[in-house]
């Protein structure tokens, strides 16, 4: 299964405040065991939510904000996508993440083509797989 690990955002990255070297060795440490346990499908850090935009949609009309945005618990300041085989699976592999200070992690599962049953047609997912192995073949 896959799922996507969501890191909260905190006042210090809502800020822009950049990790220390350790911090980033620490991570990068994390990654590689991610990377080597064959885990790792994706991730980055993201920019403070002051370089985000927000688009709300109501029918036809499209509402613009730009950030920052209050909230910064409820905003997510970086992401991976593990392949993992329960969700269980993913919490022991947080548990071994170099965080502190209160760091809050969210873990969710991602939806799979037959999540959707019938209303997910045969020519449905045939166009997904295409647009699968565009997407993979220009990451390539």
């Amino acid at each position: 299964m896959r799922v996507m690990v969501l890191v909260k955002a905190s006042p210090e990255s809502e800020a822009g405040a950049l990790p220390s070297t350790e911090v980033l060795e620490a991570m990068t440490r994390f990654n590689d065991e991610l990377v080597n346990a064959g885990v790792l499908l994706a991730g980055d850090g993201l920019r403070p939510s002051s370089t985000g935009v927000r688009v709300r949609f109501d029918g036809p009309q499209r509402t613009i904000t730009d950030g920052p945005y209050t909230d910064a618990k409820e905003l997510v300041s970086g992401y991976w996508v593990w392949q993992v085989r329960s969700v269980d699976g993913a919490v022991e592999w947080l548990r071994r993440g170099p965080f502190d200070g209160g760091t809050e992690i969210e873990i969710r599962p991602v939806f799979e083509a037959d999540d959707f049953g019938e209303a997910f047609t045969a020519e449905l997912r045939a166009r997904d797989d295409r647009q699968r192995a565009t997407v993979a073949a220009r990451q390539s």
